[in-house]
């Protein structure tokens, strides 16, 4: 059963390494977290399958890592300078600021006073000065969606792979928004992590291909260990929708805080890549253009039966990578009752995703023939490439099993004076707690398997 005391989480993640408050010792850094050990070996396992996913398991997507400093130009004209912006309103009673919208029959929520001030216009991007001197006028953005770079770079990988409608472009990369109330742990942050595919197809298929999005991210979710019962579709209303978008489903999971959306797959049709060219009607430059710092490139594509030239529609699903981990660790989170009376925390993560693959535990810390041969084994399974795998030298078995399952590693393997004797170690399975004794010569088989 999955989590739904946000307080365990939080005390997990940091007792265990998994993520941190940033900048904790000065007090911490409200909405940024640092990743720790562990966390960044999660964080890492996921945005490789979900890479796989996108990019190895396909033949008509390839990958792009763009820049995060962001020309203002390219921001202004896909719509983000004049829409990337809440309204605020602050009680003069309380002193808390929070969106108008937040204000129930022009109320603050945090104290019922309707002493409130007028709203006010507040941007939610980034700026910074670019180049030595700050005269305000050289600046740029960063970035507050990893999806503009793509556009502006559709030209650039068309023309150097050769690919041809349809087809994506993806990215894995950070994103920064300067929330008015980021919270909730990790779901609501300033700094953050996407991954997004921008996958491009012709005008009237459009509708078709996102009905494809929507179900494959849906399974893809469920691959990872997300349960169906947890994870919702969700038909986002007009009145909802981003500027750009023709129609929009969410994937909504039930957070320990609440259902929210995980991840959004969002028809943008011809929006982005119309905004970008030159000019949508006769691909013209003119002096108006240049003069304005307007686009002179055509990002279009020629149908090569009607040689009619026309801007491809665009299927967006966008998953948050912070959001991804915190469903994941909220779904695997488990506490189970022992025989004995004690209770026993287990991160019952997909094999693929866990932080740590097999940890080898020699029975006494001090023996030198068994650590010896613990770190042999170590490191003949570390050469296999499936993930990290550790020596666990702490010396006590039952703390060493209890560690491991609590940050989620499906097998101990287990060193002792028999193995010294006859070559077979203990593997014991973190879900089930069962132990078996195998041969080492058959480990490397046996530890190939949890990852089918």
């Amino acid at each position: 059963m999955a989590s739904k005391n946000m307080e365990d989480l939080v005390s997990l993640c940091k007792r265990r390494g998994f993520i941190f408050q940033s900048s904790e010792i000065y007090g911490g850094l409200q909405g940024i977290y640092d990743y720790g050990p562990l966390g960044v070996e999660l964080k890492n396992n996921l945005k490789s399958s979900w890479w796989k996913s996108m990019i190895y398991d396909r033949d008509d997507v390839e990958g792009l890592d763009a820049s995060i400093l962001t020309s203002r130009h390219v921001l202004k004209y896909s719509g983000h300078e004049d829409t990337f912006s809440d309204p605020l309103v602050d009680c003069r009673n309380c002193k808390n600021r929070f969106r108008s919208d937040q204000a129930t029959d022009g109320k603050c929520p945090a104290c019922g006073s309707s002493d409130l001030t007028k709203p006010r216009p507040f941007n939610l991007m980034f700026k910074t000065t670019v180049g030595p001197v700050d005269d305000g006028s050289n600046y740029a953005y960063l970035r507050p969606e990893t999806a503009q770079q793509i556009f502006t770079n559709f030209k650039n990988i068309l023309d150097s792979t050769s690919k041809t409608i349809p087809f994506g472009i993806a990215q894995i990369g950070k994103a920064f928004r300067n929330e008015v109330t980021p919270g909730k742990f990790i779901f609501r942050v300033r700094e953050f992590e996407q991954m997004e595919l921008e996958f491009f197809v012709e005008p009237g298929k459009d509708d078709e291909w996102h009905k494809y999005w929507v179900d494959k991210r849906y399974s893809w979710w469920i691959d990872q260990g997300i349960s169906e019962k947890r994870l919702k579709k969700l038909d986002v209303e007009d009145a909802d929708l981003s500027h750009y978008s023709k129609a929009t489903v969410d994937l909504m999971y039930e957070f320990p805080h609440g259902l929210e959306e995980l991840e959004g797959i969002a028809n943008r049709t011809d929006f982005d890549l119309g905004s970008h060219t030159k000019n949508q009607n006769d691909f013209k430059i003119s002096a108006d253009v240049m003069k304005n710092n307007q686009s002179t490139t055509k990002l279009s594509i020629q149908n090569l039966e009607s040689k009619e030239w026309y801007i491809p529609y665009v299927i967006e699903p966008s998953a948050g990578v912070d959001r991804g981990i915190f469903a994941l660790l909220n779904e695997a989170y488990k506490e189970e009752d022992l025989e004995n009376g004690n209770k026993r925390i287990v991160l019952s993560l997909k094999p693929h995703l866990s932080p740590i693959k097999a940890a080898v535990i020699p029975l006494k810390r001090n023996n030198e023939d068994l650590v010896n041969k613990a770190s042999k084994i170590k490191n003949d399974l570390q050469t296999l490439g499936m993930g990290r795998v550790i020596l666990e030298n702490s010396g006590n078995i039952g703390k060493g099993y209890r560690r491991h399952d609590e940050i989620g590693t499906p097998i101990c393997i287990t060193v002792d004076f028999e193995t010294i004797e006859n070559d077979t170690v203990t593997i014991r399975d973190r879900d089930t707690m069962s132990q078996k004794r195998v041969s080492t010569h058959d480990l490397e088989l046996e530890y190939k398997k949890i990852f089918n």
